[in-house]
């Protein structure tokens, strides 16, 4: 699966909208960019068996202490080829610049579909990548496409890893409609599990055990013209369990993965939310008199 650069409008909701009452915007006249200097990272290569992970850590982290965003991957991608991803970059820098630490993950592999296999190789990595910077205590996650059932994992009971919030950018949620929807993801999937030919119990899906989470922090990107993760099954059912108040719902138009999903303003809102997330954290810590 490729990141095409094909460029659509991006409509944007209102903070914790349901899919039912986003508001479509109009398309904004073109202007300058205020110019802004990205802040410098740092990259720390995490070699595994099934490849490298990056761990990219901004230099604010030596001034303070910094929370951590776990990237996983779309079908058939690698850590590697998002970090040499110009138009992933643009996520990442947003994430950086918001003093966030990234670890770009390898999810065990090119084709592991959120497995729980999958996500106790993250967990290593999770725990060497928290050993490199000074590291607040909180982790996010970020799903992109097949990421996202891996991104969603985590962030359930019985994940080796705390969780606080989840974005998914065109994200699988549901684990036996990926199943049902091509051969080639069939195979892919029961390789990953472990299964034969009978589909994932629903204690395997991570949407089924949302359903039964409490609401929790969630951020949703996702367009009605995707034809290869249906909005409607996926981000649809899943934003009914977002937590209301720090929850986002950005509607996109478009292909799947298209280039709007890359650009600055979607990037803005990512780190909007995670820092919104951030925020209540520290105010939470503050002592009331």
């Amino acid at each position: 699966m490729t990141l095409p650069l094909m460029l659509a409008t991006l409509w944007t909701g209102a903070q914790a909208a349901t899919p039912q009452n986003v508001p479509a915007l109009p398309t904004p006249a073109p202007s300058v960019a205020a110019h802004h200097s990205p802040v410098p990272s740092e990259t720390v290569t995490l070699n595994r068996l099934s490849g490298p992970s990056f761990l990219r850590i901004p230099d604010t982290c030596q001034i303070q202490a910094c929370a951590l965003v776990v990237v996983a991957h779309p079908r058939g991608q690698s850590a590697e080829r998002l970090h040499m991803s110009p138009q992933v970059n643009v996520l990442i820098q947003a994430l950086l610049d918001a003093s966030f630490a990234v670890l770009l993950s390898d999810d065990g592999g090119a084709n592991t579909w959120g497995s729980p296999a999958a996500l106790d190789q993250v967990a290593g990595l999770h725990a060497d990548a928290v050993s490199q910077f000074d590291w607040n205590g909180r982790t996010y996650a970020l799903g992109l496409s097949m990421g996202g059932l891996l991104a969603l994992r985590s962030a359930l009971p019985g994940s080796p890893y705390l969780v606080s919030g989840v974005a998914l950018i065109d994200g699988w949620a549901d684990l036996r409609s990926a199943w049902g929807g091509s051969v080639a993801r069939r195979i892919e999937i029961a390789d990953a599990y472990g299964l034969g030919a009978a589909p994932p119990e629903p204690s395997l899906n991570p949407l089924t055990e949302v359903m039964t989470h409490p609401p929790f922090p969630l951020f949703v990107a996702a367009s009605p013209d995707d034809a290869v993760v249906s909005m409607k099954t996926n981000a649809d059912i899943l934003y009914s369990r977002a937590e209301a108040g720090v929850s986002d719902w950005v509607m996109l138009t478009g292909p799947h993965l298209g280039g709007n999903r890359f650009s600055p303003t979607l990037a803005r809102h990512l780190a909007g939310f995670f820092g919104r997330l951030e925020a209540r954290e520290l105010a939470r810590s503050v002592p009331r008199r």
